[in-house]
């Protein structure tokens, strides 16, 4: 989850969050893209989580990154708690799964290049503690009590209040990975039309990267359980939006829908405030009980924003969210996925003409369809499969429009990043799939195995 945001005047209305997203605005040669992954990290001997402290813990992994490859220390209370280096963050989940939130960059072979460095300075410095990293939507065997807790504020916060909203509030923070890429707009129309993209195609990347179909030791039923997880986590700041489609929506149709709901801190002076359940319009009218009579900072607003969860998030760009953690390659396929969809004029539009016919019953229907049977899903008349198929060819369609190339010009586009999803419509398998086969066939039921044959 994100490192605090600092800076930035006194919020004097409205007007002036609706202001801060459409600062976000940009001219298409400026566009990027930005991937973020999560993978769980644990002991290679006994196949527990890694504790925060220790020669073999998460704090060691971040000391020997910093170390060893340069990256500058974020602290905490005197806890480190993440890095940053070149525009890019390495930060904690909950349960202590390392996030990788890269830079903005130009193309998907810029991205991937990102993601091998990474990898291997993680594999580097966990082979020298004993440790692995594997990519998974859900954590297949680990129990919540077996899960360590980061020296957060921030998740203590949230921890006690997920109880009171919820029932899977907890097992998102501490059992669950994703891989997600944030994207930018060029204007107010051009953010509506793709957050609307994102939102009523969000089911095509979770139903294509479903990849958590255990828990607990054993097939959960799901081919994405963390999807699941995130239906019955916090209503109030989940879900696909079903205002964004409505007409006049733009930022401050978005803005209201934030403004509504509720908080969970402020951050000051290094700390966590607890605004549990509180105001962002108190706040705004110097009523929050948590702080009486201050105002906020955009700094406070842009903190406010990365505690809303929806399918596709909106702040100075749109975060797709919709996919489970996974192997290497699909780290790289989740971002030529959407850049593909929504960075070429062309490849928008036709998206859009996809996804527009889909009234609200059928894209909460596929979302929960892709949660549950993957490729196989159908909601509304609408196969997944189908679905998918059509999305994928407009995709490629999109990066061919592109034609970014890569490896010194060798390589014509970005196109060969979407090989994974490829094979995945061909066969109508997804990772899931792939899992549950070995699981009951050469794994025998025995799911210790998945760290040897699945780590990075």
């Amino acid at each position: 989850m994100s490192i605090p945001q600092t800076g930035g005047g006194r919020v004097e209305s409205a007007a002036d969050l609706a202001a801060y997203m459409e600062a976000g605005c940009k001219p298409k040669d400026d566009w990027r893209i930005g991937t973020e992954h999560e993978k769980f990290g644990y002991c290679r001997d006994s196949l527990k989580p890694l504790p925060y402290d220790g020669d073999r813990s998460i704090h060691a992994m971040l000391a020997g990154l910093r170390d060893r490859f340069g990256w500058d220390p974020v602290e905490e209370g005197g806890n480190l708690i993440g890095l940053v280096k070149d525009g890019a963050n390495i930060s904690l989940e909950p349960g202590g799964q390392l996030e990788l939130s890269g830079a903005p960059l130009e193309t998907i072979h810029q991205t991937c290049d990102e993601v091998n460095d990474h990898l291997a300075q993680v594999k580097a410095v966990a082979d020298g503690i004993g440790a692995g990293f594997i990519g998974l939507g859900a954590a297949p065997i680990w129990t919540h009590e077996e899960m360590p807790m980061m020296p957060k504020g921030r998740y203590r916060l949230m921890k006690e209040y997920m109880d009171r909203v919820g029932t899977m509030g907890k097992t998102m923070m501490f059992r669950t990975c994703t891989v997600q890429v944030n994207l930018d707009f060029a204007s107010e129309a051009d953010f509506v039309k793709k957050l609307r993209v994102a939102l009523a195609l969000q089911p095509v990347a979770t139903a294509l990267f479903a990849n958590s179909p255990f828990l607990d030791g054993k097939p959960n039923g799901h081919k994405s359980w963390r999807s699941k997880v995130w239906r019955n986590l916090d209503a109030a700041r989940t879900g696909t939006l079903p205002f964004a489609f409505d007409d006049g929506m733009g930022f401050k149709a978005y803005v209201d829908y934030a403004l509504d709901v509720p908080m969970y801190f402020v951050y000051r002076d290094g700390k966590y405030i607890d605004a549990r359940g509180q105001s962002f319009r108190d706040f705004m009218a110097g009523k929050l009980p948590a702080l009486p009579g201050e105002t906020p900072l955009m700094s406070d607003w842009a903190d406010h924003l990365t505690t809303l969860f929806p399918e596709a998030r909106a702040k100075k760009f749109i975060e797709m969210r919709g996919a489970d953690g996974g192997p290497w390659r699909r780290l790289c396929a989740l971002p030529a996925f959407w850049v593909g969809l929504i960075y070429d004029d062309a490849a928008l539009d036709a998206a859009w003409d996809l996804a527009k016919g889909f009234d609200l019953d059928t894209r909460e229907g596929l979302r929960v369809a892709a949660s549950v049977d993957g490729l196989q899903g159908e909601a509304g008349g609408v196969k997944l499969h189908d679905l998918a198929r059509e999305a994928l060819a407009i995709a490629e369609d999109g990066l061919k429009a592109r034609a970014r190339p890569g490896a010194g010009g060798m390589i014509a586009d970005e196109t060969h990043f979407l090989n994974a999803l490829r094979e995945s419509v061909e066969t109508g398998q997804v990772p899931a799939d792939e899992l549950l086969a070995k699981y009951e066939g050469e794994w025998g039921g025995d799911l210790t195995r998945i760290y040897a044959e699945y780590s990075y």
